[in-house]
């Protein structure tokens, strides 16, 4: 008897990114991430070029998506993203197959650079504002800025990813104003061969 495949979705990568309802001074430092609550998130298959977007009630969509993935990408999202999701799911979020550029970045250095330095100096983009920011909307009510500002991050993880994926390399200011190389490995083994196969689809 063979198996019906018929709903079984073709492999992709997720590029994610989530804004939260709290600050961490909020709920009692960030050892406590999982109180921050889930404002919005977005996400962009490569697969299919299309973003998609969530707000809280849709926190159960956003996580079977991201555990549909092949691949989840990320910019710090083991250490934040996954810990602010892990409020909505028993599953553990930090199991699923990730790319976080943040950690590879940090690996390769030694410390840590923010996205915003790293958008700068290798796409030549910057932020649409700050998480701080993204909570005084949530607050107002104005979910469409907060998901747009939330966009902008996906968009600017998602060409990073690439740029280091067939470039082997980011690049950052550093503190002297510097253009500064990052050799990263993001792009290797199984990863690289997924992007290009659906590059070429």
């Amino acid at each position: 008897m063979s198996e019906d495949t018929s709903s079984i979705s073709p492999p992709d990568i997720i590029v994610f990114d989530v804004e939260t309802q709290r600050l961490f001074d909020e709920v009692g430092g960030p050892q406590y991430m999982d109180r921050l609550g889930l404002a919005a998130a977005v996400t962009y298959s490569i697969r299919d070029g299309r973003f998609r977007h969530f707000l809280e009630p849709q926190a159960d969509e956003l996580i079977d998506t991201l555990m549909s993935a092949a691949v989840v990408v990320g910019f710090n999202c083991l250490h934040f993203d996954y810990r602010v999701l892990q409020a909505y799911t028993p599953f553990d979020l930090a199991q699923l197959p990730t790319v976080d550029m943040l950690r590879d970045i940090e690996r390769n250095l030694g410390f840590r650079v923010s996205l915003d330095r790293l958008a700068q100096a290798t796409l030549g983009r910057k932020k649409a504002g700050d998480g701080l920011q993204s909570v005084r909307w949530y607050r107002e009510g104005k979910l469409d800025q907060v998901l747009g500002y939330c966009q902008v991050d996906v968009e600017i993880t998602r060409d990073l990813f690439v740029y280091g994926l067939l470039h082997r390399e980011v690049w950052f200011f550093d503190r002297n104003g510097q253009r500064t190389r990052v050799p990263v490995s993001w792009g290797d083994g199984a990863v690289g061969a997924l992007y290009h196969s659906l590059s070429a689809a």
